[in-house]
This record gives C-alpha cells, structure tokens and sequence, in this order.
C-alpha cells in the first residue's frame, strides 16, 4: 500500500509540476501512512488528473508562445486582414484548399467587425495539396501589391485552388499578374512559407484553421464566439 502512495503522490508531482505538489503537501493530502490520503483522494476525485494535465499543457503552450511571440505576430508585410496597428493580434494558420479555413471566414470578417482594435495575421501554411503552395504563393504577391484581403476572400469564394481559380481571384482582386508571376518565379516567398512551417511546428499546430491570440492556441472551425472569447481574454490579460 505504501508503494501506491508514493506512485500516486509522484503523479500528482508529474502531472500538475512543483506548484500542484505544493498544494498537495499543504493541503494534507500527501499525509498518511505511505501517501495513502493523495491515494484514496485522487480515487474519490480523479478529475484532477484531469484538470492538472489541462494546466500543465496551458503552461507548456504559454511557454512556446512567449518564445516566438514577436515573430510569430509580426506578418509578411501586407498579409494582414483587420485593423494593421490593432492592440489585439490574432494570428491564423490557413490553407486555400482547406473547407474548415473556408468555413471560418464569415467568422474572421464577423471577428474584425466586433472588434475595431483586432489585427489578425494570416500564416499561409499549405499542407494539403500542391495547389495550395501555388495559392499561397500567389497570397503573398498578392500582399506585396497590397491586394492581400482582397485575394484572400476571392481564392476561398472561388472554390479549391487550382490554376484557373488562382488566376480567377487574382484577377478579381486586382493583382497585377506579370508582376506576381515574375515575383514567384524568384522563389521570394519560399523563405516566408519555411518560415510559416517552422513556426507551426514550434506550435505544435499540424492542421489548418489554427489559431493564436494572447496565450491561447486553439484549433479548428470553432466559431466567431469561441475565439470572440479569446480575444477578449487576450485584450483582458
């Protein structure tokens, strides 16, 4: 029995770090013969296994987020949709042939409307397909032109990437094509996509809609209220 104790109370430790062995030992739980309250604690009451692991990842994620926090904010110039000197930066992680990213736009158009102080920064991170690289290669000659917002809501109105829509939503967002073509052909915006994937994978973040604001990294199509409440804690915090 003594045994269990000290693997139970050791969990405890592991899982929730020196702060949640702290509390552990000054609450009384760890007392006993062996550990064996946290033991008969943690049976009673396992969500804290739970709700120790969850504040142990925030930290983690906080940690990671300060480490490149100027980088990671600071856009290609012009790829920026909302308000470019906003107080509050949300940073999205997209794909032109991802439906979830496509289904989040009304969501991130509705976010800019709410919130006039909201920059948010667009990270093209093509991982799906081929074409994608090509649309997000075309993004950022968009962004050199200043006609980012414009191609952005263009290529995901027009469908899945490919040659004809790419041309389509250039056109369409007033892209001067001979000098976005001879742009990209330079391989100019590779550094910026490396840049993107190593930033992504220092996340952790392996899919698209990904989401960064303030100490938060969220996934997914979640709506414009789930991530309206990050930016507010973030603007909060």
């Amino acid at each position: 029995m003594q045994g269990k104790g000290h693997i139970a109370t050791a969990l405890i430790a592991l899982v929730a770090g020196f702060a949640g062995a702290a509390l552990f030992a000054f609450s009384g739980l760890g007392t006993g013969a062996g550990g064996e309250g946290t033991r008969e604690y943690l049976l009673a009451n396992p969500e804290v296994l739970r709700e120790a692991s969850g504040e142990l990842q925030r930290r983690d994620m906080l940690a990671r987020i300060g480490d490149i926090r100027g980088e990671l904010e600071t856009p290609f110039p012009g790829a920026v949709l909302g308000n470019p000197r906003g107080t509050v930066t949300l940073v999205e992680f997209s794909d032109y042939a991802c439906g979830f990213c496509r289904q989040s736009l009304n969501d991130v158009q509705q976010l800019i409307a709410d919130n006039p102080d909201l920059k948010v920064v667009v990270r093209e991170y093509p991982v799906l397909t081929p074409e994608s690289t090509d649309a997000a290669h075309m993004a950022l000659a968009a962004a050199q032109q200043g006609r980012y917002s414009a191609f952005h809501d263009a290529m995901f109105a027009l469908g899945p990437p490919g040659p004809d829509a790419i041309e389509a939503a250039a056109r369409q967002a007033g892209v001067d094509l001979d000098r976005a073509r001879a742009a990209i052909s330079t391989g100019m915006f590779d550094a910026q996509l490396q840049t993107n994937a190593l930033l992504a994978q220092q996340l952790g973040v392996s899919g698209t809609p990904s989401w960064v604001v303030g100490d938060q990294a969220l996934s997914g199509a979640l709506g414009a209220e789930a991530i309206g409440a990050a930016i507010k804690a973030a603007r909060d915090s």
